[in-house]
Protein backbone atom coordinates (compact mmCIF):
# COMPACT_ATOMS: atom_id res chain seq x y z
CA UNK A 1 0.00 0.00 0.00
CA UNK A 2 1.57 3.50 -0.81
CA UNK A 3 2.13 6.08 1.81
CA UNK A 4 -0.22 8.15 0.43
CA UNK A 5 -3.24 5.65 0.96
CA UNK A 6 -5.92 5.91 4.04
CA UNK A 7 -8.19 3.47 5.20
CA UNK A 8 -11.26 5.39 4.37
CA UNK A 9 -14.52 4.60 6.66
CA UNK A 10 -17.80 3.28 4.99
CA UNK A 11 -19.53 6.62 5.52
CA UNK A 12 -16.83 9.15 3.72
CA UNK A 13 -18.16 10.71 0.38
CA UNK A 14 -21.44 9.30 1.10
CA UNK A 15 -23.91 11.72 1.05
CA UNK A 16 -27.44 11.81 2.93
CA UNK A 17 -30.86 13.63 2.29
CA UNK A 18 -32.90 14.65 5.01
CA UNK A 19 -36.71 15.58 4.95
CA UNK A 20 -37.99 17.14 8.61
CA UNK A 21 -34.67 17.66 9.20
CA UNK A 22 -35.21 20.20 11.75
CA UNK A 23 -37.41 18.24 13.81
CA UNK A 24 -36.24 16.57 16.94
CA UNK A 25 -34.98 13.21 15.31
CA UNK A 26 -33.78 15.15 12.39
CA UNK A 27 -31.25 17.25 14.76
CA UNK A 28 -29.76 14.38 16.45
CA UNK A 29 -29.55 12.59 12.82
CA UNK A 30 -28.01 15.26 11.20
CA UNK A 31 -25.16 15.37 13.91
CA UNK A 32 -24.67 11.54 14.38
CA UNK A 33 -24.12 11.54 10.91
CA UNK A 34 -21.75 14.45 10.62
CA UNK A 35 -19.61 12.45 13.59
CA UNK A 36 -19.58 9.59 11.09
CA UNK A 37 -18.22 11.82 8.31
CA UNK A 38 -21.47 12.03 5.91
CA UNK A 39 -22.39 14.94 3.57
CA UNK A 40 -25.83 15.93 4.82
CA UNK A 41 -29.07 17.60 3.02
CA UNK A 42 -31.80 18.56 4.32
CA UNK A 43 -35.18 19.96 2.30
CA UNK A 44 -37.25 22.56 4.38
CA UNK A 45 -39.97 24.79 4.29
CA UNK A 46 -37.68 27.05 5.84
CA UNK A 47 -34.38 28.87 4.82
CA UNK A 48 -33.01 27.84 8.21
CA UNK A 49 -29.39 26.40 8.48
CA UNK A 50 -27.84 23.91 10.75
CA UNK A 51 -23.76 23.75 10.94
CA UNK A 52 -22.40 22.13 8.14
CA UNK A 53 -25.60 21.00 6.44
CA UNK A 54 -27.09 22.37 2.66
CA UNK A 55 -30.57 23.55 3.08
CA UNK A 56 -32.83 23.29 -0.35
CA UNK A 57 -36.34 24.73 -0.21
CA UNK A 58 -39.35 22.62 -1.14
CA UNK A 59 -42.95 22.75 -0.54
CA UNK A 60 -44.84 19.11 -0.84
CA UNK A 61 -48.31 20.48 -0.97
CA UNK A 62 -47.56 22.28 -4.21
CA UNK A 63 -45.29 20.35 -6.15
CA UNK A 64 -42.22 22.30 -5.65
CA UNK A 65 -38.56 20.45 -5.03
CA UNK A 66 -35.25 21.27 -7.11
CA UNK A 67 -33.65 18.43 -8.66
CA UNK A 68 -30.84 19.94 -7.94
CA UNK A 69 -31.24 19.14 -3.76
CA UNK A 70 -30.97 15.04 -5.26
CA UNK A 71 -28.09 15.17 -7.72
CA UNK A 72 -24.94 13.45 -5.67
CA UNK A 73 -27.37 11.91 -2.55
CA UNK A 74 -26.79 8.31 -1.85
CA UNK A 75 -29.52 8.02 0.51
CA UNK A 76 -33.24 9.63 1.76
CA UNK A 77 -34.13 9.96 5.41
CA UNK A 78 -37.88 10.88 4.76
CA UNK A 79 -39.03 12.36 8.50
CA UNK A 80 -41.47 15.00 7.11
CA UNK A 81 -44.63 14.89 8.66
CA UNK A 82 -47.10 17.26 11.02
CA UNK A 83 -46.69 16.82 14.28
CA UNK A 84 -49.68 14.71 15.72
CA UNK A 85 -49.79 15.67 19.03
CA UNK A 86 -49.71 19.95 18.21
CA UNK A 87 -53.36 20.38 17.79
CA UNK A 88 -56.68 18.66 18.56
CA UNK A 89 -57.96 16.48 15.72
CA UNK A 90 -60.29 18.08 13.51
CA UNK A 91 -61.40 16.68 9.98
CA UNK A 92 -58.89 19.51 8.50
CA UNK A 93 -55.89 18.73 10.55
CA UNK A 94 -56.42 15.13 10.10
CA UNK A 95 -56.17 15.42 6.63
CA UNK A 96 -53.07 17.54 7.02
CA UNK A 97 -51.68 15.01 9.08
CA UNK A 98 -52.20 12.38 6.64
CA UNK A 99 -51.33 14.55 3.11
CA UNK A 100 -48.22 16.21 5.00
CA UNK A 101 -46.63 12.40 4.62
CA UNK A 102 -47.93 10.77 1.63
CA UNK A 103 -47.40 14.13 -0.82
CA UNK A 104 -43.58 14.57 0.97
CA UNK A 105 -43.20 10.74 -0.09
CA UNK A 106 -44.53 11.10 -3.50
CA UNK A 107 -43.05 14.12 -4.70
CA UNK A 108 -39.62 12.93 -3.96
CA UNK A 109 -40.40 9.70 -5.92
CA UNK A 110 -41.60 11.66 -8.82
CA UNK A 111 -38.59 14.24 -8.70
CA UNK A 112 -35.99 10.95 -8.70
CA UNK A 113 -38.13 8.73 -11.39
CA UNK A 114 -38.54 12.20 -13.71
CA UNK A 115 -34.93 12.76 -13.53
CA UNK A 116 -33.54 9.46 -13.67
CA UNK A 117 -31.46 9.77 -10.97
CA UNK A 118 -30.02 7.12 -8.45
CA UNK A 119 -30.09 6.58 -5.05
CA UNK A 120 -28.98 3.19 -2.72
CA UNK A 121 -31.99 3.27 -0.11
CA UNK A 122 -35.10 5.44 0.89
CA UNK A 123 -35.34 5.02 4.46
CA UNK A 124 -39.07 6.17 5.56
CA UNK A 125 -40.17 6.97 9.09
CA UNK A 126 -43.40 5.32 10.22
CA UNK A 127 -45.18 5.22 13.62
CA UNK A 128 -45.84 2.28 16.57
CA UNK A 129 -49.31 3.79 15.81
CA UNK A 130 -49.57 1.26 12.54
CA UNK A 131 -51.00 -1.31 14.88
CA UNK A 132 -53.27 0.97 16.28
CA UNK A 133 -54.40 3.05 19.93
CA UNK A 134 -55.31 0.15 21.67
CA UNK A 135 -54.69 -1.98 24.76
CA UNK A 136 -54.28 -5.71 24.42
CA UNK A 137 -52.59 -8.72 25.86
CA UNK A 138 -50.88 -8.95 21.83
CA UNK A 139 -47.40 -8.46 20.90
CA UNK A 140 -47.25 -6.66 17.95
CA UNK A 141 -44.94 -7.31 15.40
CA UNK A 142 -44.03 -6.51 11.94
CA UNK A 143 -45.74 -9.14 9.71
CA UNK A 144 -49.04 -8.02 11.89
CA UNK A 145 -51.96 -5.90 9.60
CA UNK A 146 -52.48 -2.36 10.38
CA UNK A 147 -55.42 -1.41 12.30
CA UNK A 148 -58.12 0.60 10.96
CA UNK A 149 -58.37 3.60 13.20
CA UNK A 150 -56.98 7.20 12.05
CA UNK A 151 -53.17 6.28 13.48
CA UNK A 152 -53.23 3.14 11.93
CA UNK A 153 -54.61 4.27 8.26
CA UNK A 154 -52.09 7.44 8.38
CA UNK A 155 -49.44 4.86 8.84
CA UNK A 156 -50.66 2.17 6.55
CA UNK A 157 -50.90 5.21 3.59
CA UNK A 158 -47.40 6.73 5.07
CA UNK A 159 -46.01 3.30 4.07
CA UNK A 160 -47.86 2.46 1.05
CA UNK A 161 -46.49 5.67 -0.46
CA UNK A 162 -42.92 4.50 0.97
CA UNK A 163 -43.29 1.13 -1.16
CA UNK A 164 -43.30 3.44 -4.56
CA UNK A 165 -39.35 3.51 -4.16
CA UNK A 166 -39.47 -0.55 -3.55
CA UNK A 167 -41.66 -0.78 -6.63
CA UNK A 168 -39.07 0.42 -8.52
CA UNK A 169 -35.83 -1.93 -7.18
CA UNK A 170 -34.52 0.84 -4.53
CA UNK A 171 -34.05 -0.92 -1.00
CA UNK A 172 -37.05 0.78 1.02
CA UNK A 173 -37.39 0.64 5.07
CA UNK A 174 -39.77 1.70 6.80
CA UNK A 175 -39.02 2.63 10.62
CA UNK A 176 -42.36 2.39 13.15
CA UNK A 177 -40.93 4.84 15.63
CA UNK A 178 -42.34 4.30 19.62
CA UNK A 179 -42.63 7.30 21.55
CA UNK A 180 -38.51 9.08 21.64
CA UNK A 181 -37.10 9.70 24.99
CA UNK A 182 -35.41 13.23 25.20
CA UNK A 183 -35.93 15.69 27.15
CA UNK A 184 -36.36 19.16 25.39
CA UNK A 185 -38.62 18.77 22.38
CA UNK A 186 -40.51 15.30 22.63
CA UNK A 187 -42.79 13.26 24.27
CA UNK A 188 -41.40 13.14 27.69
CA UNK A 189 -40.64 16.64 27.93
CA UNK A 190 -44.57 17.18 27.79
CA UNK A 191 -44.74 13.93 30.61
CA UNK A 192 -42.69 15.89 32.77
CA UNK A 193 -44.15 19.32 32.68
CA UNK A 194 -45.86 18.68 36.34
CA UNK A 195 -42.64 18.29 37.30
CA UNK A 196 -42.59 21.92 37.70
CA UNK A 197 -45.25 22.07 40.49
CA UNK A 198 -43.65 19.22 41.99
CA UNK A 199 -45.23 16.39 41.10
CA UNK A 200 -45.81 14.19 37.99
CA UNK A 201 -49.14 12.73 37.09
CA UNK A 202 -50.69 9.07 35.64
CA UNK A 203 -53.22 9.23 33.06
CA UNK A 204 -55.80 7.11 32.80
CA UNK A 205 -55.79 3.45 34.84
CA UNK A 206 -51.68 3.44 33.54
CA UNK A 207 -52.54 -0.38 32.81
CA UNK A 208 -51.93 1.06 28.83
CA UNK A 209 -48.26 0.20 27.77
CA UNK A 210 -46.24 2.87 26.56
CA UNK A 211 -43.50 1.80 23.84
CA UNK A 212 -40.72 3.93 24.09
CA UNK A 213 -37.17 4.23 22.38
CA UNK A 214 -34.39 6.07 23.25
CA UNK A 215 -33.30 9.03 20.86
CA UNK A 216 -29.40 6.98 20.74
CA UNK A 217 -31.13 4.30 19.75
CA UNK A 218 -33.23 5.63 17.25
CA UNK A 219 -30.74 7.43 15.61
CA UNK A 220 -28.88 4.18 15.65
CA UNK A 221 -31.28 2.25 14.33
CA UNK A 222 -31.25 4.82 11.54
CA UNK A 223 -28.06 4.50 10.60
CA UNK A 224 -27.63 0.56 10.50
CA UNK A 225 -30.95 1.09 7.86
CA UNK A 226 -28.87 3.86 6.26
CA UNK A 227 -25.46 1.16 6.48
CA UNK A 228 -26.72 -2.39 6.20
CA UNK A 229 -27.75 -3.47 3.14
CA UNK A 230 -29.47 -6.15 4.58
CA UNK A 231 -32.20 -4.49 5.96
CA UNK A 232 -35.06 -4.19 3.95
CA UNK A 233 -38.96 -3.70 5.25
CA UNK A 234 -40.54 -1.94 8.22
CA UNK A 235 -38.62 -2.48 11.81
CA UNK A 236 -40.24 -1.38 14.80
CA UNK A 237 -38.16 0.85 16.77
CA UNK A 238 -38.83 0.53 20.24
CA UNK A 239 -36.75 -0.53 23.40
CA UNK A 240 -37.30 -4.34 24.38
CA UNK A 241 -37.82 -3.62 27.98
CA UNK A 242 -42.29 -3.13 28.00
CA UNK A 243 -43.60 -0.83 30.64
CA UNK A 244 -47.52 0.46 30.87
CA UNK A 245 -47.69 4.10 31.66
CA UNK A 246 -47.72 3.49 35.56
CA UNK A 247 -44.33 1.54 35.73
CA UNK A 248 -42.87 4.40 33.40
CA UNK A 249 -44.29 7.66 35.50
CA UNK A 250 -43.37 5.99 38.43
CA UNK A 251 -39.64 4.89 36.97
CA UNK A 252 -39.51 8.95 35.71
CA UNK A 253 -40.80 9.98 39.17
CA UNK A 254 -37.61 7.88 40.93
CA UNK A 255 -34.95 9.44 38.25
CA UNK A 256 -36.20 13.11 38.93
CA UNK A 257 -36.96 12.76 42.67
CA UNK A 258 -40.50 13.70 42.09
CA UNK A 259 -43.79 12.81 43.78
CA UNK A 260 -46.22 10.79 41.58
CA UNK A 261 -49.52 12.10 42.47
CA UNK A 262 -51.93 10.01 43.79
CA UNK A 263 -54.71 11.31 41.86
CA UNK A 264 -54.55 10.35 38.73
CA UNK A 265 -55.95 12.44 35.12
CA UNK A 266 -59.06 10.65 34.93
CA UNK A 267 -59.58 9.49 30.56
CA UNK A 268 -62.54 11.39 30.53
CA UNK A 269 -60.87 14.73 31.44
CA UNK A 270 -57.99 13.87 28.69
CA UNK A 271 -60.74 13.23 26.20
CA UNK A 272 -63.24 16.45 26.48
CA UNK A 273 -59.59 18.27 26.76
CA UNK A 274 -57.79 16.46 23.46
CA UNK A 275 -61.08 14.47 21.62
CA UNK A 276 -60.22 11.07 19.57
CA UNK A 277 -56.28 12.34 20.29
CA UNK A 278 -56.44 10.96 23.60
CA UNK A 279 -56.47 7.41 22.33
CA UNK A 280 -52.51 7.75 21.99
CA UNK A 281 -51.83 8.29 25.67
CA UNK A 282 -54.74 6.24 27.04
CA UNK A 283 -54.45 3.63 25.17
CA UNK A 284 -51.14 1.55 23.87
CA UNK A 285 -49.67 -2.46 23.98
CA UNK A 286 -46.59 -4.04 23.55
CA UNK A 287 -44.66 -4.13 20.30
CA UNK A 288 -41.74 -6.24 19.98
CA UNK A 289 -38.37 -5.09 19.16
CA UNK A 290 -37.28 -8.86 17.77
CA UNK A 291 -36.44 -8.15 14.63
CA UNK A 292 -34.17 -5.20 14.79
CA UNK A 293 -32.48 -7.18 17.15
CA UNK A 294 -32.11 -10.42 15.24
CA UNK A 295 -30.71 -7.58 12.35
CA UNK A 296 -27.52 -7.36 14.58
CA UNK A 297 -28.48 -3.98 16.65
CA UNK A 298 -27.51 -3.68 19.98
CA UNK A 299 -29.69 -1.32 22.33
CA UNK A 300 -27.32 1.11 23.78
CA UNK A 301 -30.50 1.62 26.12
CA UNK A 302 -32.82 -1.22 26.81
CA UNK A 303 -33.62 -0.88 30.66
CA UNK A 304 -35.98 2.01 31.04
CA UNK A 305 -34.53 3.73 34.36
CA UNK A 306 -30.79 4.08 32.27
CA UNK A 307 -32.96 5.64 29.64
CA UNK A 308 -34.62 8.07 30.95
CA UNK A 309 -31.77 8.81 33.49
CA UNK A 310 -29.49 9.72 30.42
CA UNK A 311 -32.57 11.13 28.64
CA UNK A 312 -33.06 13.61 32.13
CA UNK A 313 -30.14 14.37 33.29
CA UNK A 314 -27.88 14.49 29.84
Amino acid sequence: MSGNQTNKSPSENRSVLITGGSGLVGRYLTSALLDKGYTVTHLSRKSSRFGRVRVFRWDPERGILDPLALEGIDFIVNLAGANIGEKRWTKGRKDEIVNSRIDSVKLLHKVITDNRLSIKAFISASATGYYGSITSDRIFKEEDPPASDFLGSTCRLWEEAADLFSKTGIRTVKIRTAVVLEKSDSALSKLMMPAKFGFLAQTGNGNQYMPWIHIADLCGIYLKAIEDQNINGAFNAVSPHHATHRVFVKTLADVIGKPLFPLYLPAFILRAALGEMSDVVLKGSRIASDKIINSGYLFRFGNLHDALENAVKS
